[in-house]
């Protein structure tokens, strides 16, 4: 191709690129050289008077898993040790003679709660696990929480490849270990398990890991998803009801947003759900209850307007409505 700009004359050629006895070449369309494993990436050759200059287009393609389960810390559920995996990749894995490792990050209140289960779990599956529990509230989340997870992975050692740091916990404890995460041995993949109702149906399921600086909300962080997020509703039964609410009032600005069938769900049916704490109560098996119902929804919706926007390329978000202020006024002590 043969372009004009500034009255210089320049020649731009696209380059694919093939993968041929375990090395990349590239290849342009009009001369394919030889055949082999195809990349997404291209690779844009710019020839002027003034040099060469290369402009490299490689799409990222992160693919994550969101999972509603039930009795999550039961060690007869699969669910927390290999539900991130699919089943060519947990034969290949069940295949290795080594003990699976896990390190664990727990809220330091939810291990109070739910760490002796968290125990119970691994032993019962032969896990080799060390569980960090943590303070991970507003006013803690900085890099100095990132700083002591990173410590403590590298003394435990994990397979970066195989072996997922596990995030349990609320919203802040899923973003600081996000952040470790992201940043160790320059990503190295975690699984989510929120145990607040606003974590479950915003935190869990995007891209976005983070910690305060210099007196700002989340102004250090990074977009990188983990393998999976996996949802237990049960968690809520030892939430406060303010927590219910928090996530409830989450689940209503989607429903103004987007949503009206969740609005009347919830305008319909809201205040029991608060009561009951949004845990299922099914009188007949074949029909969907309100819960289990408003929470599909709101994971539903939320995931639409994240996965087409998964680095906020596009600032026009929906789901940050009220952004602009709220953070603003969160950090004001």
């Amino acid at each position: 191709m043969i372009s004009n700009n500034n009255s210089s004359c320049s020649q731009q050629t696209k380059f694919n690129l093939v993968q041929v006895k375990g090395t990349w070449i590239r290849q342009s369309d009009q001369f394919q050289l030889a055949e082999g494993k195809l990349s997404d990436a291209k690779i844009y050759e710019n020839k002027s008077e003034h040099g060469v200059s290369w402009t490299v287009v490689s799409p990222v393609v992160f693919t994550y898993r969101v999972i509603q389960c039930k009795n999550i810390l039961d060690p007869t559920n699969d669910t927390l040790l290999w539900g991130h995996l699919g089943e060519e990749e947990l034969k290949h894995t069940l295949s290795n003679c080594k003990p699976p490792k896990r390190f664990v990050v727990i809220d330091e209140n939810v291990n109070k709660l739910y760490g002796s289960q968290v125990s119970q779990y691994f032993k019962a599956r032969g896990v080799v696990y060390k569980i960090l529990p943590l303070p991970t509230t507003e006013e803690n989340k900085c890099m100095e929480l990132v700083t002591k997870i990173l410590e403590e992975v590298h003394e435990f050692g994990i397979d970066r490849r195989s072996e997922p740091i596990v995030a349990i916990g609320g919203g802040v404890c899923l973003d600081v270990v996000g952040l470790a995460a992201s940043l160790y041995r320059r990503r190295t993949p975690y699984i989510r398990v929120p145990t607040t109702l606003l974590s479950y149906i915003d935190a869990s399921v995007g891209a976005k890991t983070g910690v305060n600086f210099a007196g700002g909300k989340n102004k250090l962080g990074s977009y990188v998803p983990p393998v999976a997020a996996f949802l237990d509703c049960s968690f809520f039964q030892t939430l406060p009801p303010r927590q219910i609410s928090n996530g409830m009032a989450e689940m209503l600005k989607m429903a103004l947003m987007k949503h009206r069938g969740l609005f009347e769900l919830m305008e319909t049916e809201g205040r029991k759900l608060l009561h009951t704490k949004l845990q299922v109560c099914k009188t007949r098996p074949e029909q969907e209850d309100s819960a289990t119902a408003i929470i599909r929804i709101a994971i539903e919706t939320m995931l639409e307007e994240l996965a087409p926007n998964l680095w906020e390329d596009d600032l026009d978000r929906l789901v940050d409505f009220g952004h602009l202020i709220s953070p603003e006024l969160e950090m004001v002590k």
